[in-house]
């Protein structure tokens, strides 16, 4: 990257909403890469069930707030890391007074959110702000990494969380959106009488 680069890194104000199987992994690669202020938003604390697909599920941190161990971990990789945490839950009637309160000085966002509902309206607002936003869609039953691509929303294959908000994008006047998404086919996952 270069001295320029690490120095633009340092300087960089992420906000990534959602500390889950995409959002705690993202936080953690943003933190290890030199990202300066990180702001993180999640409502749920750690459960049992989170220990096979989220960065800080462990046993040790059980029941404590998601955002609670996401600013411990990036503190631990960057001492200097300055860190903004908001324990809350996202409803898409709330978003625009969320993003002038917690997002205007922020250069990018990263949605790791599962509502549905609170993702379009997040898309639908963003160009009215500075930020970059890019969007998670779905991975579930999907195993070929390689398959992982950012594209344009309008631009998906192969994912039934695209197919809705391409729908409801539409419907709301969403005229492109970042996504990272998965063009491999869903596993099939019915086991069977045999299982």
């Amino acid at each position: 990257l270069g001295e320029a680069g690490v120095e633009k890194l340092k300087n960089s104000r992420v906000a990534v909403f959602g500390l889950g199987g995409v959002g705690s992994w993202c936080t953690e690669a943003l933190a290890r890469a030199g990202v300066g202020t990180l702001a993180v938003i999640d409502k749920d604390r750690v459960e049992e069930s989170n220990i096979n697909r989220q960065s800080i599920a462990f046993y040790s941190t059980l029941g404590k707030r998601k955002v609670d161990v996401m600013e411990a971990m990036i503190k631990d990789i960057n001492p200097e890391a300055q860190v903004k945490k908001v324990f809350g839950f996202l409803r898409q009637e709330e978003m625009e007074s969320f993003l002038d309160e917690h997002a205007r000085d922020v250069d990018y966002v990263v949605d790791a959110i599962d509502t549905i509902s609170a993702k379009l309206k997040l898309a639908e607002l963003a160009p009215n702000y500075s930020f970059k936003l890019i969007s998670s869609m779905g991975g579930a039953n999907k195993i070929h990494p390689e398959c992982f691509k950012i594209a344009d929303l309008y631009d998906t294959v192969n994912c039934p969380l695209c197919r809705i908000m391409r729908k409801e994008g539409r419907k709301r006047g969403i005229k492109q959106l970042k996504v990272i998404y998965s063009c491999e086919q869903p596993v099939d996952t019915n086991m069977g009488s045999d299982w």
